[in-house]
């Protein structure tokens, strides 16, 4: 629905010789919508796999992939702003799953309260707009008035309304995170493309299935003056799929201890 076959087409036709086929009257928004209308029933792991299976039983192909995201504050530093993308390709006939994913520090996902009388137009260019969309709500009402907005004058109209109807005269307007409306968002779902195709060509050194790779991030790396285990990630956990066999791994930026700053005794 909100072409992403534009970011993850080429990464797949190069990395594995295949071509996305896109099923018709698949709405996606039935699992849960960025604006509110929808809840997503499932977590958005599962959920990328829901959309995918969907996907072939429309199609009749053996093949599906799909993606889903999510935005918000960094667990770690509440007040940077981060997308989590999941991407999900399935092989029916193997009964096998694999999933990559992708944490993008650079997002435009932004909200702004705009009060009576005031001016949208910093919040707008930091926000990216006119090509990337905005949505725009009556405060203190859960509904979206308007969504995918582009034009100054749509958005115009749609703020004047919505301040007629909201609950002191404020605004609500909020980043549209849909990928065809968002260009930020299209350029990680095309990163995170060719990763997961990377990934269906690396086989497990255990059974030689499809998907060998990043699984999980296993804490403790010890404090460079104690020893003692710090909530810092000590190994990655590379993993498959299909049969289960894990390996762990040095971080890969070579660190083997932490600064003391980041210790729980060092530094209750």
């Amino acid at each position: 629905m909100h072409g992403k076959e534009r970011a993850m087409g080429r990464p797949f036709r190069h990395a594995l010789g295949v071509e996305l086929v896109l099923p018709s009257n698949l709405n996606t928004d039935s699992l849960g919508t960025f604006s509110g209308e929808t809840a997503r029933p499932a977590d958005a792991a599962s959920t990328c796999r829901n959309k995918a299976e969907a996907g072939m039983a429309i199609t009749g192909l053996p093949l599906g992939l799909a993606s889903e995201g999510s935005f918000g504050p960094h667990p770690a530093v509440p007040l940077v702003a981060v997308g989590h993308e999941w991407m999900t390709f399935v092989d029916g006939a193997q009964g096998l799953a694999i999933t990559e994913q992708l944490l993008c520090w650079r997002t435009n996902f932004s909200h702004c309260l705009l009060a009576p009388g005031e001016d949208p137009a910093a919040w707008l260019q930091r926000v990216g707009f006119p090509t990337h969309a905005v949505i725009v709500r009556p405060n203190g009402l859960g509904a979206a008035v308007a969504k995918g907005l582009q034009f100054l004058d749509q958005l115009t109209a749609a703020v004047q309304w919505a301040a007629a109807h909201s609950n002191d005269g404020s605004v609500l307007l909020e980043t549209d995170m849909r990928a065809h409306l968002n260009p930020t968002r299209m350029a990680s779902l095309r990163r995170l493309a060719f990763r997961l195709a990377r990934r269906i060509r690396s086989r497990c050194p255990a059974c030689s299935a499809p998907g060998w790779g990043w699984m999980d991030r296993i804490s403790g790396l010890p404090c460079r003056w104690c020893g003692a285990p710090t909530p810092l990630t000590q190994f990655e956990l590379h993993g498959c799929a299909a049969c289960g066999h894990r390996q762990h791994h040095p971080r890969r930026d070579g660190m083997v201890t932490a600064d003391p700053g980041q210790c729980p005794d060092c530094n209750p």
